[in-house]
Parts: structure tokens; C-alpha cells; sequence
């Protein structure tokens, strides 16, 4: 079906097109404790197309998208086409270019049924306790065969898989039981993060059920030890994205220093081509621009934009792609050597998030723990809130990384003077 649509494109008015044929084979389970309720198997095609207009004077270029449907008849895949050609002349967005350069890969093997069983495995082997359990989990697994076709000769077929956990964890003492909910996203299962993060998650709800009200700090400490930290790093990487760049979100420079008179550790964000059992680890972006390892920032210094082709023609920005994996170097000090004196260490938020424009984050604490010396006491409720602008100036991240699906980061972040709200 899809070159038919290709060939309706090319005789249809269309000034330039992109195709996006995606087949999906998924496994899908779903447990009960660790009874198997029911499982199913998936085969799924999407089509989605993509057609752009000239102006008449060259100067924009607009688009319109849709997906047809892979039992579509030609009649009714022509009618959608010529639909789009009409939408797509109504908008006005500056001329660009699509990608052209081709490219050849290789794709690897993969098969979604042993995904599973290592997801199953890994869970099955995490320790419990009758205070505290897995309740429920539901495992999706899929690889994803794509093809992306532009008017500018590009072909290409990728193959990469994704996964999802979806867990459930139940702590409870003789007063009171809770529920903690995780997703988990990955490429191929990783077995050593799963395990750890559903351990480190058993963990959470027993003190949870034990923890006391988050006393008013006022400016306090904190260290981000979790996969929020990720939330930081992903300010920094965002404000270096073309949109953002273009559209004046960020004030960010080739080649000028971010945050002026840092005294603590410096910023490098890397978009790496690969990283193990990311979700995605695929050869080209969803436009067909080739992935490659690139450095986005050094020691607080940008060095590329990155971005879809319409904002990094907008702004010059060559050899180029949308980064898919993101690896942020660590700091100088071991974890123990900035786990010291006096903070707290929030490690389950019901909302935690960061303005991607201004900096200024917060997040309600459901869990943290209070450090004080060798004293350790979790706490819950109140709010952590700050600006990264300016407490990125005196940052220090640990040596040691930690990854979360498609990025690495510092596995401890500290920061200093953050703004800590208690319960009273």
C-alpha cells in the first residue's frame, strides 16, 4: 500500500511529501501478583502522510498530515491526498527544505516473545516481603519495523524495539496500606535498573507508611537521586533545541557561556547514536537524518543545536537530527563525598516539573528524606521549588551515572539554597 501512496503523491499536487510506514509486533502480558491474567499478541500497520504546499512566490511552504488506513482503495487513499493538498496551501510557514542526504544502515534482529520473558523474569526475581509487594504488573514489548520515504529520494527501513513495565507496588503495616504506581520504558529489557528501581520502589512505600510531616526549611540542601534529576538535564538540553531557538525561547549561544560566574560543576550533554536497551536506539530520526554521537554542550558551552529539518533550516543548523539519546557527564565527587551535613533528598513526587523557557521548577514531595548527619528521617508533603538559572551556577553531580531509558545522568544532583515548603 504504501507505494501506491507514493505514486498518488507524485502525480497528485503535492509539491513534496514524507511517508512514514510503521509495522508493530507487540507481546502483551498482564499479571495479577504474579498470576498470569491474560496475554495477547499484536500486529499493527500505520501509514502517516505528510504533504507540503508552495506558495506562489516560493517564500512558504505549508503542511498538512493524516494517516491512511493500510486497506485503504486507491480511490479513498487519492481522496486523502487531495484533501491534504488543499489544507496544506492554507498554511504559512517559512520555506524549508526536507532531508536529502541518503543514507545506507544495517538493522539488527530482535524478538518481542524473549523481550517478554526477560521482563518477566527480572520482575519475578525482585525481593518481597508480606509488608511489602508487587500487586500488579502489565509488560508490553514490540519491535517496530519503520520506513520513511521523502519527495527527496530518501528511503530507509529501520528495525529497534520498545518495551514498557507497568507495576504496581503495595506496602502496608497493621494501620495503613498505600499503592505506588511506575512505568517503565526501555528498548530491550534492562534487568539490573528494573530490578533495582522496583526494589528501590518496595522500599519508598515502606517508609512511606512511616514517614513523618516535611518541616519548613525555608532554604535548604536538596539532592535529586531519582529519575527527576533527569527533568534538569532535559532544561538544559531543550533550551538548545532549533525550535526553541528560533521561535526565541532560549537566549542560548554557539559558543557563550550559559550561566555566568558558575563556581560549581559544568554542564556536557551529549546525543549519542546508541545507548544499551534505550527505546531509541534507531539509525536515522522519524525524518531519515542519519544519527551520529554529537556534542550539544561542554563545561557550559553550546556547541550545536539540534532539532526536526524545518527549525534547523530556519536557523543553519547542519548535520543535524531530532536526538533520541542524551548522555550528561558527571561531576567531580563520588556520591558519598556530596552526601553530607545537613539535606533532604526528595525521591517521590506527585508532580515534579520544569519550565522548559524559564527554569523555575517544583514539585510536591510525597517522600523525601530528611538527612541530618548519620540521622535519617523520610518526611512527606510540602514542595521543593527553585529557579535553574540560577542554582545551576552552583551545582555539583557525582561521578557516577545512572541511566533512565534513553538518558544518562549523574545518579546524585545537589543543589544548594533550593526553596523547601513544610507541611506547617
Amino acid at each position: 500500500m504504501t507505494d501506491k501512496i507514493i505514486e498518488i503523491l507524485k502525480n497528485s499536487e503535492a509539491d513534496a511529501y514524507a511517508v512514514t510506514d510503521t509495522v508493530t509486533e507487540g507481546w502483551e502480558f498482564y499479571f495479577i501478583r504474579h498470576k498470569l491474567d491474560q496475554n495477547r499478541v499484536r500486529d499493527v500497520e500505520h501509514i502517516k502522510v505528510e504533504v507540503f504546499k508552495k506558495s506562489e512566490d516560493g517564500r512558504f511552504l505549508g503542511s498538512a498530515s493524516e494517516e491512511i488506513s493500510p486497506t485503504a482503495t486507491e480511490e479513498e487513499a487519492k481522496k486523502i491526498v487531495d484533501d491534504l493538498c488543499k489544507r496544506a496551501s492554507f498554511v504559512r510557514n517559512p520555506y524549508f527544505e526536507l532531508n536529502k542526504e541518503k543514507v545506507t544502515i544495517e538493522n539488527k534482529k530482535y524478538d518481542p516473545k524473549q523481550m517478554a520473558k526477560d521482563y518477566i523474569e527480572a520482575i519475578r526475581s525482585v525481593p518481597e516481603t508480606e509488608g511489602e509487594f508487587i500487586n500488579s504488573y502489565e509488560i508490553f514489548t514490540e519491535v517496530c519495523t519503520r520506513r520513511f520515504v521523502n519527495s527527496e529520494g530518501l528511503d530507509v527501513t529501520t528495525v529497534f524495539p520498545t518495551s514498557m513495565a507497568e507495576v504496581v507496588v503495595n506496602a502496608r503495616n497493621d494501620d495503613h496500606e498505600i499503592e505506588l504506581y511506575r512505568m517503565y520504558n526501555a528498548g530491550t529489557c534492562d534487568r539490573d535498573n528494573l530490578v533495582k528501581n522496583i526494589t528501590d520502589t518496595l522500599k519508598f512505600g515502606r517508609d512511606r507508611l512511616i514517614a513523618k510531616p516535611t518541616p519548613s526549611l525555608s532554604k535548604a540542601t536538596v539532592i535529586f537521586s531519582t529519575e527527576d534529576a533527569g527533568s534538569i538535564f532535559e532544561w538544559a538540553a531543550t533550551k538548545m533545541h532549533a525550535s526553541f531557538k528560533y521561535r526565541g525561547f532560549s537566549d542560548w549561544e554557539i559558543g557563550k557561556e550559559i550561566l555566568e560566574g558558575a563556581q560549581g560543576d559544568k554542564i556536557t550533554i551529549k546525543a549519542l547514536k546508541e545507548l544499551p536497551n534505550s527505546s531509541r536506539n534507531s539509525a536515522v530520526d522519524s525524518e531519515g537524518a542519519l544519527y551520529h554521537d554529537m556534542d550539544i554542550m561542554v563545561d557550559n558551552i553550546p556547541k550545536n543545536y539540534w532539532g526536526d529539518c524545518q527549525f534547523r533550516y530556519y536557523t543553519g543548523v547542519k548535520d543535524s537530527f531530532i536526538a533520541g539519546n542524551f548522555y550528561a557527564e558527571g561531576g567531580k565527587a563520588s556520591e558519598k563525598e556530596l552526601r553530607c551535613g545537613t539535606y533532604l533528598e526528595p525521591v517521590e513526587f506527585s508532580d515534579f516539573s520544569v519550565d522548559p523557557i524559564t527554569g523555575d521548577f517544583a514539585g510536591e514531595i510525597r517522600l523525601a528524606y530528611l538527612h541530618e548527619d548519620d540521622k535519617v528521617t523520610p518526611v512527606s508533603g510540602g514542595s521543593v521549588s527553585g529557579n535553574l538559572t540560577e542554582l545551576m551556577k552552583n551545582v555539583r553531580m557525582s561521578k557516577e551515572l545512572r541511566q533512565y531509558d534513553n538518558k544518562v545522568i549523574p545518579s546524585v544532583v545537589r543543589l544548594e539554597n533550593v526553596t523547601i515548603a513544610g507541611v506547617n
